[in-house]
């Protein structure tokens, strides 16, 4: 590879990195912004059971109908990709008669809820890996992405054996083979490069992320792809979930602002110039919604860095 394609390499590196860095968001008429991709970690299925004195399995059951709502919120709000966190790679350590339940439950959810989904146009998808799957698991799953494929109306992104370490190592391994075989060279790698290589790298990156059952962390869940989504923890559990819930979260989205390493007074300044020239819609492209933003701590979310 000569230089000049270094080069042109780099440059297109470094604006496919600023394009996933600054999502775009959908804005609603009322000039709401809404999140273009949130990804949910559905959190407390079991102690949902526990609390209903029913098996653990039935809050799992029960949280299909949370997923239900969810997708009609969206479709609503104009979210384009949802993406669930079904089944962690560190689920595989839960009990074994648990683990074949929610294999079964899979299954079933793929058997039964495929048609619907394809119907209402969403493309489903699935990132994690797929070799400690059952092969009648994976055939459902294959049969799925391919029959909703030609699908544009909203992306379902389902994480199954999914763990955001193992997407790093994967994306890694994939580059140095490369580096391997002559196709790159070591100093092409590069944030975006790595980026190309994450799992659902074509698609924008989270903006919001939303996890339910009261704990405060992301257990290993699309860990690149979350640096600069917002975070809104729900102590509800998943079961629970309904549609006013999620409708709160999105508000809650739509009321912070996201500066992606600039200051509050560049957004102001930024959002003013594209209006005085007719461009303000570079800043939705960014996903700013610095008009509707009160600008004192008391009332702006967690702020990114």
């Amino acid at each position: 590879m000569n230089k000049f394609s270094a080069i042109l390499n780099t440059l297109k590196n470094i604006f496919k990195r600023s394009d996933r860095s600054a999502t775009a968001n959908v804005v609603q008429s009322d000039g709401v912004s809404v999140p273009a991709h949130v990804a949910i970690i559905m959190d407390g299925n079991n102690r949902w059971a526990k609390q209903q004195k029913l098996a653990d399995i039935s809050g799992h059951k029960v949280g299909v109908e949370s997923i239900r709502r969810v997708l009609s919120v969206c479709e609503e709000r104009g979210v384009k990709v949802l993406t669930l966190f079904a089944f962690s790679s560190e689920n595989w350590q839960r009990p074994e008669a648990e683990v074949l339940e929610l294999m079964r439950l899979l299954k079933t959810y793929l058997q039964n809820e495929v048609d619907e989904l394809h119907q209402r146009g969403a493309r489903v998808r699935f990132i994690g890996r797929r070799d400690r799957l059952d092969a009648d698991i994976v055939d459902l799953m294959n049969a799925a992405e391919q029959k909703t494929q030609g699908n544009s109306v909203s992306n379902l992104v389902l994480a199954i054996d999914y763990g955001g370490r193992w997407d790093i190592a994967d994306a890694t391994r994939a580059i140095a083979s490369k580096v391997v075989d002559g196709s790159i060279g070591v100093d092409e790698i590069d944030e975006g490069l790595l980026g190309q290589h994450i799992a659902m790298s074509d698609l924008p990156a989270p903006d919001l992320c939303i996890r339910t059952g009261a704990e405060h962390r992301l257990s290993n869940f699309l860990l690149w792809q979350l640096s600069y989504a917002e975070l809104y923890f729900c102590d509800c559990y998943w079961p629970d979930f309904d549609e006013a819930q999620f409708r709160k979260a999105l508000l809650e989205f739509g009321i912070r602002q996201r500066r992606f390493g600039q200051t509050g007074v560049q957004l102001e300044q930024r959002s003013l110039a594209g209006k005085n020239s007719g461009e303000a819609c570079q800043d939705n492209a960014l996903g700013l919604d610095t008009a509707n933003v009160n600008h004192s701590d008391t009332n702006v979310g967690p702020r990114n860095a």
